[in-house]
């Protein structure tokens, strides 16, 4: 057996949403599924016919023998999960906090407590939330594509958290989750292994190819919501990475006018060479492409990072040198690129987490001691809590 029971490093905040999501699904399980599973149903409610009728039975079955089969919360995960050919909204998010059983909300909770404290460190606790939800409605519908005249209804948080995971995976590439190992009598022991290791296990292996091979329900487990909530974490990191910088860059103290690319590229460089990198930064802005921002030499882009960051305007920097490090990979500056994002994200709120990972970048490439030591001075101020509380 293979269980992932932590990760490091961990943040020094509190996930406090991540904490009240557990909570929930929990109290939901104990309040609700437990003493509904005990129960027999509404002989009454017009739903019960719907619901046997959903059955698709064949064969002669007599009536009580199939009522005794069923339970008064078969009837509420018939009525709030989510079922593809019915598609009502409010069960896209009242799905979300119901579980077939204390194993699939384990197995859930466990996951979500491990690996959603960091994603709300750096979220924030609103954002977190809805990132949350969002990923889990993102979940049910890409679900609902395979099987639209479905009438199993869909439950369980795993869609949502499977968006948290996504997260995960493009913001904490360096991250180690700890395995437990229980191969008795002959191992037990922990092992550290790469999250993106794990996680991209978890996508390809444990839901990708089971809904290649097997049908888009998957035999009870919705392969296709795992794939569908992960895929839309990844894609709102991605987002939330480079939007704001990007709208921000293009802000209204940069000119929109078309420039001529050689006048534009001429420009930055004659001021960097006197010393007016502030006006070069704004030159800068205005290079749409990646073509264009190419024909800049690497250190003149560097110049332009720092010294937005000495203007103090990190997330104009950390869009500098995240450009740098995206569209020039294998460039003899990356060391550099990567050692001014962390110094960007040490000046930005919640972002302590993520500028380890850029410093740890930056020690693994230096190419000079200096970038080296300047790297592990960010490294030490994480570790000492010496960042400033409103980077």
């Amino acid at each position: 057996m293979f269980l992932p029971v932590g990760d490091i490093p961990n943040p020094r905040s509190t996930p406090w949403v991540t904490y009240a999501l557990i909570a929930i699904n929990i109290a939901v399980f104990a309040l609700v599924t437990i003493p509904l599973s005990l129960a027999r149903p509404d002989l009454n409610d017009p739903l019960l016919l719907e619901y046997l009728s959903a059955l698709n039975l064949r064969g002669d079955w007599p009536i009580q023998s199939l009522l005794d089969q069923v339970s008064a919360y078969d009837l509420a995960v018939f009525r709030y999960g989510y079922r593809p050919a019915h598609g009502a909204l409010p069960t896209l998010f009242t799905a979300m906090f119901l579980h077939g059983g204390w194993l699939h909300l384990a197995g859930n909770m466990l996951f979500l407590y491990i690996f959603g404290d960091n994603v709300e460190h750096r979220l924030g606790s609103l954002r977190y939330l809805f990132a949350y939800l969002g990923s889990g409605v993102a979940a049910t519908l890409f679900f609902a594509l395979f099987v639209p005249g479905s009438h199993v209804p869909l439950i369980g948080a795993s869609g949502a958290i499977s968006g948290v995971l996504g997260f995960y995976f493009m913001w904490f590439p360096r991250n180690q989750v700890k395995i437990f190992v229980f191969l008795f009598p002959l191992l037990m022991t922990h092992v550290l292994i790469p999250a993106r290791l794990v996680l991209g296990f978890y996508l390809l292996v444990d839901n990708l190819l089971p809904f290649l091979i097997t049908n888009a329900e998957g035999g009870g487990v919705a392969h296709g919501a795992h794939i569908g909530g992960f895929l839309a974490g990844m894609g709102l990191a991605a987002a939330s990475d480079r939007l704001p910088g990007l709208l921000q860059l293009k802000g209204p103290r940069v000119s929109r006018a078309r420039t001529n690319l050689v006048d534009a590229v001429t420009d930055i460089v004659r001021a960097i060479e006197r010393g007016d990198v502030a006006h070069a930064a704004e030159r800068y802005a205005t290079l749409e492409t990646r073509a264009q921002r190419g024909q800049l030499a690497t250190n003149n882009v560097l110049a332009i990072g720092r010294q937005l960051l000495e203007d103090n305007q990190p997330e104009l920097a950390l869009t500098v040198f995240r450009r740098l490090i995206a569209e020039r990979p294998g460039d003899a500056g990356l060391d550099q690129a990567y050692l001014g994002a962390g110094q960007a994200m040490l000046r930005k709120q919640r972002c302590d987490t993520a500028a380890w990972h850029y410093f740890l970048a930056a020690i693994d490439l230096a190419r000079t001691p200096e970038v080296a030591e300047a790297a592990r001075e960010g490294l030490r101020q994480i570790e000492e809590g010496k960042g400033s509380a409103e980077c």
